[in-house]
């Protein structure tokens, strides 16, 4: 039944090739992920399927993943599978990697430690590499169609995660289907795959199987299948009621006979079928699981020292009792459970000296293996030394495939070695460079107080006295405080300079003046960035270091463009010239600069309002970084946040909500937390209660400024909701205290929280006691106040569209509450001339929620004051969008606005009867009709007919506003 399904969403029928290009060319194919408890039957099911496949005329092709433990090999299944494709079609892998030069990488002969000597992979080799594994598997299906089995992923390291997300969500043209395998018993909560395999069970063309355990009476079949026909009788309920529908189980059992002496642990269970091996087969395979799952062939040979016949013989015989199967070069366990259990039986001295015999053969040749094993097994070994120059290699190795997150994990492992001075002077390294690279790494990896961590401990650790790697590390400490919001980028590149002796080499210098030089232009300070920049320049090109002098030109240019100087005429011509610094950065392979200027690009549009190219320059960045797991460097999780700020802005929300999941498994917290506030911020303007998730993200405000301005935001309007003036007030006073500390007392965002807050006040205003509306109106006139104090420390044209924008509805949600309140209200015309240049401002800007909610507003406004004409043409327009964009919300508010009834011009204060007074006040003061029914022993009916003739005397359109219209005309005390 499993296998029905799987060939059926894959495409893999009796039909044959043709049928299966068709199935291709109209969307009939999915991509499948195979999940189960280990043992339960995948493998069986993937050979099943494997064996239809090449009946039906498909290429299979199957990579796997392995369990390295802490010593993650980046790409492993897919080298394993381009191992395979080369040789079957070489000439398509020349053909595919003569455009993607990047594809190499992934070939095993370069993954071996020594092979990528002198080379460093980029962001852009890693999209090229995504792109040439899809384009090779698009070239491979040319032949025949082509199934790509990727097994066991809950070991995948996170290179290969990205990489099969890739792959899942671009399409193909040929006939290409995927499979990828994983133990969903070894998915918990923590492990990085589960939040992934959520992600690709949601795309379009990923179809999730589960496969469940066995029924009774499948597993009575399988054991009728597996058991030998003239060997022992075995006990077919005892394996049903031990195998518990495990298909694994089953195959153990049977094949041990179900023995009586058979101990209930599944390793030992797995352990009687090693018991059948011979002495020599027996030791062959206790030294191969030293190595995990499986081995080569040649570096087992180079361990066990055997000789060839001997070596030849253990291994038949190990094949043929079925422990391992030969699978290409390698020699695999039929079950990783097989594995594990062989090696926990080894002795604790068998293993270590096992270990130390693998890290010998690999240092000696070592081409045998990844530098990721090495660390492994000379860790094991108690070789620390060994260990720690093998995890450098490794993350260096990382590095070159893109694999960041694998690198800073290797970097930490390798700084926990070294943390023994012993091991470090055993090792021989320079841990300076160490620590230099490890923070760096941290840094691409979205992690920068890991990174200024490390570096304070190691700049606390050495003398403080002139040495190039002191410089260093100051320069990189200032890289990574340029991503805290509570670091110090500038004290740190000047300390750098300081740091560096005369006699420092050039390159150094210029790596020193460099980060001075980005440091300053993030401070905008001009004439220091320009001086340190042009020095760095005229060093850089006279001992030809293309990239660094690159660096400093982009950092410049960058200057012109964000201070305008030159005047708002030359901008334009400022960006062009970052542009051509840009190609040039790009041609000398300075990714990090060419990131740094598209970002700059991005920033210049957006605070220039123009929305559209602005997202064409931070899209920019993204592809620039070329893959996920460079996505959380510093200006791609910047650019990837812009993005769905200016989509949320544009109204895009499917495609702003669709960035804010995205691939996060392992994704720094800071990052991840900007980006839950702002779908947060999308879920409330839905109707969603998010006023408690987003206080859950406090702890962050002082590490990121902008959880703090967009997560206050959310608290602000569920507390506004939940009618807690107090509270609205409170988060308000809270946010800016913790923002003034970083950003500066009268940042520009604050215009914004006012706005939010007078907002909130404003909405729950009428349903308050009166006694409480003079101190809330001093309130709101203390948030204007804060913003008219904001804008005056801009200069003429600094103040933005959004600034604008914010500024007009500050005002004109001021002058409701005045209005609202009754005191000092101001002219009906100041009123609605106020939200009509704050309609006019959003609308300028491009804010399209944003102008709905102004809309619903001042829609209203207009019908309140007698303009049901206008109300209803601006109330259409709010409606519209606030359907498009499911703004609950609004369109309650605009439904209850529809039902009112217009005020009609009063000449004369409205006459109330005696009791309509009584009833009046005590609508004011927010009763309910059955509390004031009780109160005045009169029944809720005849409280609600004395309502409605109150309404319809003040021609309010709701109880709130028939309070705020009598104490206006001071129809109640």
């Amino acid at each position: 039944m499993e296998l029905q399904t799987l060939t059926g969403l894959l495409g893999v029928g009796s039909t044959g090739p043709a049928d299966a290009t068709a199935a291709a060319t109209d969307g009939r194919r999915q991509h499948v992920l195979l999940a189960g408890d280990a043992g339960v039957g995948k493998t069986r099911l993937l050979t099943a399927l494997r064996d239809r496949a090449v009946t039906d005329g498909w290429q299979v092709h199957a990579g796997h993943c392995v369990d390295f433990g802490e010593s993650a090999v980046a790409y492993m299944p897919f080298s394993e599978i381009l191992d395979r494709i080369v040789a079957d079609l070489p000439e398509v892998v020349e053909r595919v990697a003569a455009d993607y030069p990047a594809l190499a990488r992934l070939r095993p002969v370069r993954r071996v430690m020594g092979a990528n000597q002198g080379s460093a992979a980029t962001g852009t080799d890693r999209g090229q590499l995504f792109d040439a594994v899809h384009t090779l598997f698009e070239a491979a299906a040319e032949k025949a169609p082509l199934l790509v089995v990727v097994e066991d992923t809950h070991w995948a390291d996170q290179s290969t995660r990205d990489l099969l997300t890739y792959l899942f969500t671009r399409p193909y043209v040929g006939p290409v289907a995927m499979v990828a395998s994983y133990r969903a018993d070894d998915i918990h909560r923590r492990h990085p795959l589960r939040r992934q395999v959520g992600e690709w069970g949601r795309l379009p063309d990923v179809e999730r199987i589960v496969l469940e355990p066995l029924s009774d009476d499948s597993v009575r079949e399988l054991v009728r299948e597996l058991a030998p026909p003239h060997g022992s009788k075995i006990d077919t309920e005892r394996v049903v009621r031990r195998a518990e529908g495990n298909a694994f189980f089953v195959e153990e059992l049977v094949q041990a006979c179900c023995d009586d002496d058979l101990p209930v642990d599944l390793a030992d269970l797995l352990l009687v079928r090693l018991d059948r091996l011979d002495g020599a087969a027996r030791s062959v395979v206790r030294t191969a699981s030293i190595a995990g799952r499986r081995v080569t062939h040649e570096l087992l040979a180079a361990v066990t020292e055997m000789k060839t016949d001997e070596l030849d013989d253990a291994l038949r015989t190990a094949v043929e009792q079925k422990v391992l199967e030969p699978t290409g070069s390698r020699y695999t366990f039929r079950h990783a459970l097989l594995a594990e259990a062989v090696y926990d039986d080894l002795l604790p001295g068998e293993r270590v000296r096992l270990h130390a015999r693998f890290a010998e053969v690999l240092k000696e040749t070592p081409g045998l293996g990844a530098a990721a094993e090495l660390a492994l097994h000379a860790k094991h070994a108690g070789d620390l030394a060994t260990a720690l120059r093998a995890r450098i290699a490794a993350a260096e190795e990382a590095r070159n495939v893109s694999g960041v997150g694998e690198a800073a994990h290797h970097y930490e492992k390798a700084l926990g070695l070294a943390a023994d001075p012993k091991v470090a002077e055993a090792a021989g390294v320079d841990l300076d460079r160490v620590y230099e690279r490890a923070a760096d790494t941290l840094i691409m990896a979205g992690l920068p107080s890991r990174a200024d961590a490390i570096l304070g401990e190691r700049l606390d650790a050495i003398p403080a006295t002139p040495s190039v790697g002191r410089a260093l590390l100051l320069a990189t400490r200032a890289e990574a405080a340029l991503g805290m919001e509570n670091g110090d980028p500038l004290r740190y590149s000047s300390e750098a300079m300081t740091a560096l002796p005369d006699d420092a080499e050039p390159k150094a210098r210029c790596a020193v003046l460099a980060v001075r030089t980005r440091m300053l232009v993030a401070f905008r300070r001009s004439d220091e960035a320009e001086a340190v920049g042009l020095e760095g320049i005229e060093i850089a090109e006279r001992h030809s270091l293309s990239k660094l002098a690159s660096d400093m030109a982009t950092s410049l240019s960058m200057l012109k463009v964000r201070t305008g100087r030159g005047g708002g005429d030359k901008v334009e011509g400022f960006r062009q010239v970052l542009r051509e610094t840009i190609d040039q950065a790009r041609r000398v392979g300075s990714t990090y600069a060419v990131s740094r200027g598209l970002f700059t690009l991005g920033r210049s549009y957006d605070e220039a309002g123009d929305h559209r190219e602005a997202l064409r320059w931070f899209r920019a960045v993204i592809d620039e970084v070329g893959g996920e797991s460079l996505q959380w460097s510093l200006y791609a999780a910047g650019a990837r946040a812009d993005i769905v700020r200016i989509q949320m802005v544009l109204g895009e929300w499917d495609e702003a909500l669709a960035l804010t999941g995205g691939n996060l498994p392992d994704a720094p917290p800071i990052p991840v937390a900007v980006l839950d506030v702002l779908r947060m911020m999308m879920e409330q303007a839905q109707g969603a209660s998010v006023g408690a998730a987003a206080a859950a993200l406090r702890p962050f405000w002082t590490e990121e400024g902008l959880v703090a301005l967009y997560g206050s935001t959310v608290e602000m309007i569920a507390a506004g909701r939940a009618g807690d003036h107090a509270a609205v007030l409170s988060v308000y006073a809270d946010t800016v205290e913790t923002l003034s500390q970083f950003w500066t007392e009268w940042f520009g965002g604050r215009v914004r929280l006012a706005v939010v807050a007078a907002s909130a006040i404003a909405q729950m205003l009428p349903s308050l006691p009166a006694a409480q509306w003079p101190a809330l109106v001093e309130a709101v006139d203390g948030l204007r106040n804060d913003g008219e104090q904001v804008v005056a420390q801009y200069e003429p044209g600094e103040w933005g569209p959004e600034g604008r924008a914010w500024a007009a509805r500050l005002e004109a949600e001021v002058l409701r509450v005045h209005w609202l309140a009754g005191i000092d209200a101001p002219p009906q015309e100041s009123l609605l001339a106020a939200w009509a240049r704050a309609e006019q401002q959003v609308e300028a800007y491009g804010d399209v929620p944003g102008l709905a909610a102004v809309r619903t507003t001042y829609a209203a406004i207009q019908r309140a004051t007698g303009d049901v004409a206008g109300s209803r043409v601006t109330a259409g327009k709010a409606r519209e969008t606030a359907k498009r964009l499911g703004l609950q919300p609004l369109l309650d508010e605009l439904k209850a606005l529809g039902a009112t009834a217009v005020r009609q011009p009063q000449a004369t204060p409205t006459a109330l009867t005696p009791r309509e007074s009584e009833i009046l006040t005590l609508v004011a003061a927010g009763r309910s009709n059955g509390e004031i029914g009780k109160q005045l022993f009169i029944s809720t009916k005849t409280v609600s007919v004395h309502v409605s003739n109150i309404l319809g005397k003040l021609g309010a359109g709701s109880r709130t506003e028939a309070a705020a219209i009598a104490r206006r005309q001071e129809l109640i005390s």
